[in-house]
């Protein structure tokens, strides 16, 4: 398995495109637009799979796309999004939703049943849809093989860097390539994934099989995210397999099976870093590894937890080894563990320390403890000692700015 560039156009017969449309206009007229318009397109129908947010309030785009994929028998051909305007909870926000996969539809030669929709941006405003419609034909026609990253900038919100990632692999010996883009920075704390991320593969697999693929690998990374605990109403991971490359198609377990989801994972987790490290205002990435437990389950909470608590991040931010801050996190997981087992270890580029043996400190360095949490990325290493299971959890630390960001975020 190989890293290459290209994002949701890495993978055969995918085209992307973004463009500056208007929807939310900038108060300085003279400055450089970014884009907030994106779409991709594929060459053949493609099985797709997706997951949605768990909020009982849901952004109007995931209700009309969860229709449309019902409609299709799960096939799509193209994805329509925007930046600016989350088109929830507005009365005529379904309307509008559907009026894009009519204009993208339309502009594309396919039927709206095949086309995703999703939204993303501020809260209980009108999206206005004019903008759109005047700019899908021009939108269209800038589809390339080459146009991933005008689409991952169209996607973004807060975000300070565009994210994607792509690689390469192999089934029954056959070169297959998955690729993605993904936009968040803040509003994240996942029940099933994280902000709005599109995945494209020219692996075959059926749908079925996909969907399986999906919900088993964004337990153990998506899920596994939290930037400041609130569940965003229009989270969405969207995966479409279009076949070109001409694999045999999968349709069951077994290693070819387990193939595609070792890429699933190198592309989602890779995606799961970097919107944790481009956290609303974050300067560092915090990772932590719950290891020696019983399941897995287990180790998901316990290690989500740690990320999630606001003191340890807090902590994290001031560079202070405030180790009993994890203990605290790991004991209020909704898990059963023996604390007095508890071995906690801080780590980064400059070195590793332990901070907590059986439950209790040990003497280390305030000063090396000091210099490991200078850099920009920080493990945190939790061990219960009880078992085999383990899993990860990623994260950022809390800043000043993450409050100056969402003070006026709306206004």
């Amino acid at each position: 398995m190989s890293y290459i560039y290209g994002g949701v156009c890495a993978a055969k017969g995918f085209k992307a495109a973004g463009i500056y449309c208007g929807i939310k206009k900038s108060a300085d007229e003279s400055a450089a637009h970014k884009n907030d318009l994106g779409l991709i397109l594929s060459d053949a129908p493609c099985s797709t799979a997706c997951v949605y947010t768990t909020n009982k309030v849901k952004g109007a785009p995931i209700l009309v796309t969860k229709k449309n994929l019902e409609k299709s028998g799960g096939i799509s051909k193209a994805v329509i999004v925007n930046s600016k305007n989350a088109n929830t909870c507005n009365a005529d926000g379904e309307a509008k939703a559907e009026r894009m996969c009519e204009l993208a539809a339309g502009a594309l030669g396919i039927e709206p049943q095949e086309v995703v929709v999703a939204s993303t941006g501020v809260i209980g405003q009108v999206l206005p849809i004019e903008p759109i419609e005047n700019k899908i034909d021009e939108l269209a026609a800038k589809l390339s093989y080459t146009g991933n990253e005008e689409a991952a900038t169209a996607i973004m919100t807060t975000d300070t860097i565009k994210k994607e990632y792509a690689c390469e692999f192999e089934i029954g010996g056959i070169k297959c390539t998955i690729g993605g883009m993904a936009k968040g920075s803040g509003m994240i704390h996942p029940n099933m994934a994280t902000t709005l991320n599109f995945i494209t593969t020219d692996a075959a697999i059926a749908q079925p099989m996909l969907q399986k693929a999906l919900d088993e690998i964004v337990k153990v990374t998506y899920n596994c995210l939290s930037i400041d605990g609130d569940t965003s109403t229009n989270d969405m991971v969207c995966v479409m397999a279009n076949g070109e490359a001409n694999n045999s198609e999968i349709t069951a377990d077994g290693a070819d099976f387990e193939s595609f989801k070792a890429a699933l994972y190198e592309v989602m987790m890779n995606l799961t870093r970097m919107l944790a490290k481009d956290g609303e205002g974050a300067s560092k990435l915090l990772e932590c590894e719950c290891s020696g437990c019983e399941t897995k389950d287990k180790a998901i909470v316990i290690a989500k937890s740690v990320i999630g608590s606001t003191l340890f991040k807090c902590a994290i931010f001031g560079e202070d080894a405030n180790w009993g801050r994890v203990l605290c996190a790991i004991g209020y997981a909704d898990a059963e563990f023996d604390i007095n087992k508890v071995d906690v270890d801080l780590a980064s580029e400059f070195g590793r320390i332990a901070v907590c043996r059986n439950g209790a400190g040990v003497d280390f360095s305030e000063e090396e403890a000091a210099k490991i949490l200078s850099s920009d990325e920080i493990m945190v290493y939790v061990n219960l000692n009880e078992g085999d299971a383990s899993a990860m959890a990623w994260g950022c630390d809390l800043t000043y700015d993450y409050v100056k960001i969402n003070g006026d975020y709306r206004t």
